[in-house]
């Protein structure tokens, strides 16, 4: 415990303000794609993005882009409970959005041991921020991104 309090201590303030906001949104995505669905949970989300048209195309972008999935996965290891890829991918997607950096949330699916599974994650610049393992690669992307 003490040394999960040092380790967070030892975070900036940004990847702090980050960490702590993914902590809270997580569970409330889950429950809502539980209990409201995805296209209404994704609505609702959007409704809390800037409506202006300028995106942070700096450099600098890539990095918090990078940063934001760092934390948003570290949220997701350490918090009570383990939200679905779509979740995380959710959460990831608006906290980018909400920075100005701009992301795009992406569905596959495939075909495994006779039953179908799909699998969500966050594309920028055509690269996956919140895959590791590059796990998205086994899956059939939908044409478009979901915005």
């Amino acid at each position: 415990m003490w040394e999960r309090f040092r380790r967070f201590s030892a975070l900036e303030r940004p990847a702090q303000s980050l960490f702590l906001r993914a902590m809270v949104l997580l569970p409330v995505v889950a429950v809502s794609l539980q209990w409201r669905g995805f296209r209404a949970t994704q609505a609702a989300l959007q409704r809390f993005v800037s409506n202006s048209n300028t995106k942070n195309k700096s450099s600098n972008a890539d990095e918090r882009a990078r940063l934001t999935a760092h934390m948003v996965y570290a949220a997701e290891r350490h918090g009570l409970f383990r939200p679905t890829c779509l979740a995380l991918s959710l959460t990831l997607w608006w906290l980018l959005e909400r920075q100005g950096i701009e992301s795009h949330l992406r569905v596959g699916i495939r075909k495994e041991g006779g039953k179908f599974e799909a699998h969500a994650w966050v594309e920028r610049d055509g690269a996956a921020l919140n895959e590791p393992e590059q796990q998205h690669h086994h899956y059939a992307a939908f044409d478009g991104a979901l915005s």
